[in-house]
């Protein structure tokens, strides 16, 4: 070890040669200092699956010379003998900020007013949160105080970007060493950055999940129209760069597993592979991550536990939370169990400390070593394609490497070097001794109990002294100690100082001191077995004495399990389809045959097969006695605002036709359970009503516990929110806030005919288009240049088309026949006027221009606008022949639609069987699903209620909700799953409680309120 000491004072005097620049002028003597340096006597990991015991590393020139177990010494080599230590590949973060300048984010004030345009100078996209022209290499600035702590947590190299933005420019390869940028960089180019979070941008669009998708999609259109022009009509420096950076890897950073999802959909839409930055929430269907091919980047940013000490606490922790903290830390091993290729980051930890002590955490959760070596090197240099360079200790590779004290992942392993292209970085010194623990000092026959705390040569001692503790002054100068502290016992009272030397590895102390009253006298320190060991020790005696910790006990009665949702009332597996035959059951059939008494449903393969008084069931075939219950089609939510994820108005302009709700749906969304509880089956999803023309829609099946893509009713026609009233011209929202056109309902009218102008413009271009290449000799097809493909307008031709449908916000009569005039003077028809509160008033002009209608059932009077709403819309709607349905624009109300559909009776005497069509049949209409559901009639989809009375009643309860013939709701199951959630809570709370008592670190709980969606809710993240 003497010769690491020797190496120190070496390495100083060359540092000025290394850090000397080949392409610059040298102020002073050139001396270039070619020395091999020969380490000896190490277990050298060459890469993650390659150890060589009592091996040799030669270096050169900060690269590996070569490395093995019969390595000679070169003449003139400077030996290194480890005496048995470790050799690693130092680690590689693949997703970092170092180096980076800081980003200036100023919180915009209520007073300032929207920002429409872009106030970024220069021929640059339009939106401030698109930044491909962002070059990591051009803006990198070594940190030494960041490189330091880097160097200390065995990362020997990064990949570091500007985190800002949505496009976020492309990163660069740097290592963590202190020379200058030149020698630092590896690789300028190294790969292009993503995520959906719109960063420092101040500018109003987008202002929501589904808004940065849209804008991400967008752009990608615009690169490909824009690179066809060959700057022809217009130079963008920002399209440039982003052409530029498609053949780097694309790196994309997520927020949660959903997301991730989100994110590859783009990648397959484009033919472009993500490299997929984690949220550490993979677990929760690993499945659905493996389906995107994608290889992750995982974050270590295991929660803490809640402290739970008081039980009360616990009631604000919920489920989903506390069965995070618990399998979190189990998210690698399910990546490596799965065969998805990931690398670790340790972006988002508070402390650089915790990435090696949360990777062994995870190696506790069942990564294996071998696994967790190969993401922290090789695999974070691969996804970048620097293998070649970095990841491992193979000929020819940078010189980048770790000493290390012992396996790196053993609890008491410690990095002393660091090793940065050939270049020593000292952490700690291998010589230095280590005295914190607890002592036993006697001093001339009088014993005192020492403790030594503190890291990093800075000491503090602290001596027992009945039940309180006085300082020490503890000093350490090589092998000799120091200890000085002031005693009040039966022997001495006064200072006592005491000098000696360390031996056996800092386990005995000995010398001589002074005590009070100046007499010389010896003295000798024992150190004790640490707390630990004690611990272990006595939790040892108590399991062979039978008296074991009942808090252990309780902790792991039960074992973690994932469920699907991993929340409160998720599945522990996917629930499957199952053919059933009810029989002695009132049947509301919503067909022609009306309401049978007395008779049976068949269903098989997810479809109603047979319906009527005698069937016989089929052999083999579950029997379900219904008498005295109702069975009746799955209610259908025609206007919900549930399981959206981060969003449900794109406020920030006047037309959104380019969002989709369908690109966010949130499949872990609580309400799904909870409507499912009152019969719900499936949901229209609705943008808000921000705006005169809003976003697409979303239109799903509650299968709870599956993915938002298995939530989606496939093969259906479009739908889009359009909407009407005091939201969208948001002339009530102060004087800043009045920029963004219109703000009267006059400008309202004029925006739909400029939509729709431009819509039938833009068919017009793309109609041209394609008879002119029709008529184009194959060669010259290459050549031609086809339109801007405008998402916003596509959705606006659709609607023209009839193959996007519209439902409108509505309140006003005025209004209602303002949009079906401008209907039908542009070749357009509204679908669904929903809200329509005063639809009574228009209901024979809804019928002349076909529109139909779904409302509330008695709302009035909660805002100006509907000052004229009255009970009885539904009904006389109704009888003027419109398609009605009632529906929630609710979470809650969602959950007793029945309830609502049974207004209708009380308000306009409408009949039981037609009053429950409002939910089902309808709303079914409305969204051109009727050939699928909305009755009981064979060949129709198995979306049926088997309720425990009259459905229309108040008494009524949903006793089983199934979809496609799948039971996804079950009041007995119900109650299971509440005992179930009980248990698991109890079990978790015992597992935290026991993490406290062994010193874990633990968070305060504190209670978290969903957000839930309205028509004008303006979500606060964007």
């Amino acid at each position: 070890m003497k010769h690491l000491l020797a190496l120190s004072f070496f390495v100083a005097l060359i540092t000025q040669t290394l850090n000397a620049q080949e392409t610059f002028p040298v102020n002073g003597t050139h001396n270039e200092n070619h020395t091999y340096y020969y380490f000896t006597n190490a277990t050298v990991h060459v890469d993650y699956e390659t150890v060589i015991e009592n091996a040799s590393l030669l270096v050169q020139n900060g690269y590996v010379v070569t490395v093995g177990a019969d390595v000679k010494k070169p003449k003139g080599a400077v030996k290194i003998d480890l005496d048995g230590k470790h050799i690693y590949p130092s680690f590689i973060d693949p997703f970092s900020n170092y180096g980076m300048p800081k980003i200036e984010k100023s919180k915009r004030k209520w007073s300032d007013g929207p920002q429409i345009d872009s106030k970024k100078p220069g021929a640059y996209t339009w939106n401030q949160a698109l930044n491909p022209e962002i070059d990591a290499a051009k803006i990198f600035k070594t940190d030494k105080k960041t490189s330091k702590e880097l160097r200390a947590n065995g990362f020997g190299a990064v990949l570091t970007h500007q985190t800002d933005g949505i496009i976020r420019g492309t990163s660069t390869s740097v290592l963590t060493g202190d020379a200058n940028e030149n020698k630092m960089m590896i690789a300028g180019y190294s790969a292009a950055m993503y995520s959906f979070k719109k960063g420092s941008s101040k500018q109003d669009y987008p202002g929501s999940l589904m808004g940065a998708i849209a804008l991400l999609r967008q752009t990608h259109y615009d690169a490909e129209w824009y690179s066809s022009l060959q700057n022809e009509d217009e130079y963008n420096l920002g399209l440039d760069a982003f052409l530029a950076n498609q053949t780097l890897p694309q790196i994309f950073a997520v927020t949660d597993y959903l997301s991730a999802v989100r994110a590859d959909k783009i990648g397959d839409e484009f033919g472009i592979q993500y490299i997929i930055k984690g949220s550490g929430d993979e677990y929760k269907n690993i499945e659905y991550i493996k389906s995107t091919d994608a290889a992750f980047i995982l974050p270590l940013s295991f929660p803490k536990a809640y402290d739970v000490t008081d039980p009360y606490d616990a009631l604000v922790v919920t489920t989903e939370d506390m069965k995070h903290w618990e399998l979190a830390p189990t998210n690698p091993a399910l990546f490596e169990k799965n065969t998805i290729p990931f690398a670790f980051t340790a972006d988002g930890l508070k402390k650089k400390e915790m990435y090696l002590s949360n990777i062994r955490k995870a190696i506790e959760n069942g990564l294996s070593e071998e696994y967790a070596l190969k993401a922290m090197t090789y695999n974070p240099a691969s996804l970048i394609g620097l293998d070649d360079q970095l990841g491992t200790l193979e000929k020819g590779r940078i010189a980048n490497f770790l000493i290390t004290s012992d396996n790196i992942f053993n609890e008491d392993s410690k990095i002393y070097e660091n090793w940065v292209k050939g270049e020593q970085y000292i952490i700690k010194d291998v010589n230095a001794l280590d005295l914190v623990g607890s002592y036993s000092v006697n001093v001339d026959g009088k014993k005192y109990e020492l403790t030594v705390k503190g890291k990093d040569g800075k000491l503090k001692g602290s001596i027992k002294q009945d039940t309180s503790k006085i300082k020490a002054t503890v000093k350490l100068d090589g092998q000799l100690v120091a200890i000085s502290f002031v005693a009040d016992d039966e022997k001495y009272n006064g200072l006592i100082s005491l000098s000696g030397k360390v031996n056996f590895k800092s386990g005995i102390w000995d010398g001589r001191g002074q005590v009070p009253g100046g007499a010389w006298v010896k003295w000798g320190a024992i150190k004790q077995k640490s707390k630990v060991e004690s611990e272990k020790k006595k939790d040892k005696s108590k399991k062979e004495n039978g008296s074991e910790d009942s808090l252990s006990t309780l902790t792991f009665e039960l074992s973690p399990a994932i469920w699907y949702p991993n929340m409160a009332f998720g599945f522990d597996s996917t629930p499957k389809p199952q053919d059933i035959l009810f029989i002695n059951a009132t049947i509301w059939t919503n067909d022609t045959v009306g309401i049978l008494k007395n008779a049976s449903v068949l269903i098989q393969n997810g479809k109603i097969t047979a319906v009527g008084k005698e069937i016989t069931a089929p052999e083999g075939i579950a029997t379900i006695d219904a008498k005295g219950k109702h069975l009746t089609p799955g209610i259908i939510d025609e206007h919900s605002h549930i399981a959206i994820s981060r969003g449900v108005n794109e406020c920030t302009q006047a037309v959104t036709a380019e969002v989709s709700i369908s690109d966010v749906v949130n499949s872990d969304d609580i309400n799904i359970y909870r409507q499912l509880a009152g019969g719900v089956t499936a949901s229209q999803l609705l943008h808000g009503s921000c705006n005169p023309v809003g976003g697409q829609s979303a239109l799903i099946k509650l299968r709870w516990g599956s993915s938002p893509e298995e939530m989606k009713i496939k093969n259906t026609a479009g739908f889009i929110k359009f909407a009407l009233g005091e939201n969208v011209k948001q002339s009530n929202h102060g004087d800043a806030s009045r920029v963004r056109f219109p703000q009267t309902r006059m400008g309202v009218e004029q925006v739909y005919y400029n939509a729709f102008t431009r819509a039938q413009e833009y068919e017009l271009e793309w109609s041209e288009f394609f008879q002119y290449y029709d008529a184009l000799k194959k060669k010259e097809k290459d050549l031609a240049v086809p339109p801007r493909k405008d998402l916003e307008l596509d959705a606006l031709v659709q609607i023209m088309n009839e193959k996007r449908f519209i439902s409108c916000h509505s309140y006003q009569q005025s209004e209602i026949n303002m949009l079906m005039h401008v209907g039908d003077s542009m070749g357009f028809r509204v679908n669904t006027f929903t809200h329509i509160l005063e639809g009574y008033k228009v209901a024979d002009k809804m019928k002349a221009h076909g529109a139909g209608g779904s409302t509330f059932s008695d709302w009035w009077a909660y805002k100006y606008e509907v000052n004229d709403a009255i009970p009885y819309n539904g009904a006389l709607m109704h009888e003027q022949g419109i398609v009605t349905a009632y529906n929630s624009d609710d979470a809650e109300m969602g959950r007793r639609l029945n309830q609502e559909a049974a207004k209708a009776v009380k308000y306009g005497g409408v009949s039981e069987e037609e009053a429950l069509k409002f939910v089902t049949l309808n709303p079914a209409i409305l969204l051109h699903l009727d050939d699928r559901m909305g009755s009981i009639t064979a060949g129709k989809d198995a979306d049926i209620v088997l309720w425990t009375a009259h459905p229309l009643s108040i008494y009524a309860k949903a006793e089983k909700t199934f979809i496609d013939g799948i039971c996804y709701y079950d009041l007995q199951t119900d109650l299971e799953l509440r005992k179930r959630e009980q248990a698991e809570r109890a079990r978790l709370i015992a597992k935290m409680l026991a993490a406290k008592k062994n010193g874990a670190p633990t968070q305060k709980p504190v209670k978290k309120e969903q957000k839930l969606y309205h028509c004008d809710t303006v979500d606060s993240e964007y």
